[in-house]
């Protein structure tokens, strides 16, 4: 038996959380990716789900890296405040209409704060701008986030909930 790392800890506590939500209807997880990398001794997790009807995706990820598992098991070695993982959200949608970039991220600042860093990227294919783009989201918090604040890693899941419900509004109700 081994002692658990930090990463260990938070995987288990957000997956429950959001199996929690799958499994009162409130979401539809639709991937999941538990990985570790050998090479670079490196963890990686990450949940992909949707509101029930609703084609905009979220992404939970989560990854440790090999300084912070070192600072955890290895005493002295490095310093403690390196004992935690990093968290990344990402929000995805399809779409044919143009949309108004600036709106998504007022949206999601008002949401998720001007601290963090929001970028959007845009996918499509350049010999038919007929079809279909893509957008890619993404909120990163730029720091660690540690055990202490697991409940806020919960409380995100209400707030992964409400900028999907905000995105479909925006982008597919709103332009009908």
């Amino acid at each position: 038996m081994f002692d658990p790392t930090a990463f260990d800890n938070m995987k288990v506590v957000i997956e429950g959380a959001l199996y929690d939500n799958d499994i009162s209807g409130e979401i539809v997880i639709t991937d999941r990716n538990d990985l570790m990398n050998m090479a670079k001794m490196s963890r990686h997790f990450d949940v992909s789900f949707q509101l029930p009807n609703r084609p905009v995706t979220a992404k939970f990820k989560m990854e440790s890296r090999l300084a912070n598992l070192a600072a955890e098991l290895l005493l002295h070695a490095v310093q403690e405040q390196h004992a935690g993982c990093f968290v990344r959200l990402e929000f995805s949608l399809d779409y044919e209409e143009e949309i108004d970039f600036q709106t998504i991220k007022d949206i999601l600042e008002d949401t998720w704060g001007t601290d963090r860093k929001i970028s959007l990227s845009v996918h499509q294919d350049p010999l038919d701008m007929n079809k279909t783009k893509s957008t890619l989201i993404t909120v990163e918090f730029d720091r660690l986030i540690t055990e202490d604040q697991l409940e806020d890693l919960v409380e995100m899941i209400n707030f992964m909930k409400l900028t999907l419900e905000q995105l479909y509004m925006l982008i597919f109700v709103q332009m009908e």
